[in-house]
């Protein structure tokens, strides 16, 4: 499996949660990652992608200013920092990479490989 989630889970309005992804089987550097997520009866959404040195980030409207993207290409990992969170933003979040060049980002269908999801639920 070529990425794994983990860190989803329960939190409060208000709150903060950081979900993690980590990568196997392919040369991690070669790949833009994002995070999307999903709710029920919704599409899959863009949320934040990032670079592949990690200098370039990018972010859904919805989530600019309270989430924050990073990665660490030493360690084949890619989290999101979620802080100030709502109950809008209770979805399955999944990582996602894409090695096309140039990258579109907000596109799910460009990326090449998806981790089987976390679930995120924000509620009190």
């Amino acid at each position: 499996v070529p990425l794994v989630e983990s860190g989803g889970g329960l939190v409060q309005p208000g709150g903060s949660l950081r979900v993690s992804c980590a990568a196997s089987g392919f040369v991690f550097t070669n790949f833009v990652m994002a995070w999307f997520r999903q709710a029920p009866g919704k599409e899959r959404e863009f949320v934040a992608g990032i670079s592949w040195s990690g200098g370039r980030t990018y972010y859904a409207d919805s989530v600019k200013g309270r989430f924050t993207i990073s990665r660490d290409n030493a360690k084949n990992t890619v989290d999101l920092q979620m802080n100030v969170l709502k109950p809008e933003d209770t979805a399955v979040y999944y990582c996602a990479a894409d090695g096309a060049y140039p990258p579109s980002y907000y596109s799910a269908q460009d990326y090449d490989y998806w981790g089987q999801g976390t679930q995120v639920t924000v509620s009190s």
